[in-house]
């Protein structure tokens, strides 16, 4: 069985009178590459501020790689690597300078490393240029080069593609997906692009105004949002009853569009429309969907948590 990496145990996190994390309980095992998702104000820079010891809860228990106590909590962030908002560089040092120097800093043998790690996030060709010159896209880059250069076993990255243009995207998403599957390093990731969210997590984590809604892996999302059928008729709340009433272990919502999803329909469409018909209410929309994960985290903080 696979170790906890990270273990949040109703994690509470106030900033005077404000709560940005509400009795959160997270998981995340190793190997992993936990998608956060939520929206601006959401908590997930909180989260991601604990677990690199930038700030710390106001109630709750974490546990990095099995430690809790704050002295090993601090021993083990060294086992991680984070991008947590803007990364930090000396504007006037260039791009192979500032890594020298962090890896001065941290200790780490050997220069090669800078090289290494240059070529490894694609900054080579431009490691003689100054920081104050860099691109929103190659800052990117230089911090996710600050976040590997120990080595670590847990990457914690904030908007990690944020400002890359679409190669650049696809670039860092084929870096992340090697890191984790030849090193085994474990990823947190947070981003407001859902759709390449989809293409890297194993898990998804939902948070909304400090709670986390739901926690579910990708392989019973995918489940979840394989297809819907979308209805849409003039009375849903009855058309609703009469589905529990016809097929009492049916798994549907009601949308606030008078539209019914009704999840993985195991009948005929036709079974469905006829029900509507049948008891007199009007059809006025037919259609077999899948459901996006932003579909799912928009329907979920809608709703609540989801039955799926």
């Amino acid at each position: 069985m696979r170790k906890y990496v990270i273990e949040a145990k109703n994690i509470t996190k106030k900033f005077g009178n404000v709560t940005a994390l509400r009795n959160v309980n997270i998981t995340v095992r190793q190997g992993d590459i936990y998608g956060l998702i939520g929206d601006n104000g959401a908590g997930k820079t909180t989260f991601m501020k604990l677990l690199t010891g930038q700030a710390y809860s106001t109630g709750g228990e974490l546990e990095l790689f099995g430690a809790y106590l704050e002295n090993e909590l601090e021993k083990n962030r060294s086992r991680t690597g984070a991008i947590v908002e803007s990364p930090g560089f000396y504007p006037k040092l260039t791009v192979e300078q500032n890594l020298e120097y962090y890896r001065i800093q941290r200790g780490i043998p050997g220069r090669k490393k800078v090289e290494e790690t240059l070529k490894e996030i694609g900054l080579w060709e431009g490691r003689k240029k100054k920081c104050n010159a860099l691109s929103m896209g190659m800052k990117q880059r230089l911090g996710l080069g600050i976040a590997l250069l120990g080595e670590p076993e847990l990457l914690i990255l904030d908007e990690p593609i944020n400002g890359l243009d679409p190669s650049g995207i696809v670039e860092i998403r084929n870096l992340l997906l090697k890191l984790n599957r030849d090193k085994n390093i474990t990823i947190v990731i947070s981003s407001h692009i859902l759709s390449e969210l989809e293409q890297l997590a194993t898990v998804y984590g939902f948070l909304s105004r400090g709670w986390l809604l739901k926690e579910i892996t990708a392989e019973k999302l995918h489940e979840c949002c394989t297809g819907y059928l979308k209805i849409a008729v003039t009375e849903p709340e009855r058309y609703a009853a009469l589905l529990e009433k016809e097929w009492g272990d049916i798994h549907y919502q009601v949308m606030p569009d008078n539209a019914v999803h009704i999840q993985n329909p195991q009948l005929p469409t036709e079974a469905y429309s006829t029900l509507a018909f049948r008891n007199g209410i009007g059809v006025l929309e037919l259609e077999q969907r899948h459901m996006t994960l932003e579909e799912y985290y928009m329907n979920l903080k809608e709703r609540g948590r989801l039955s799926c």
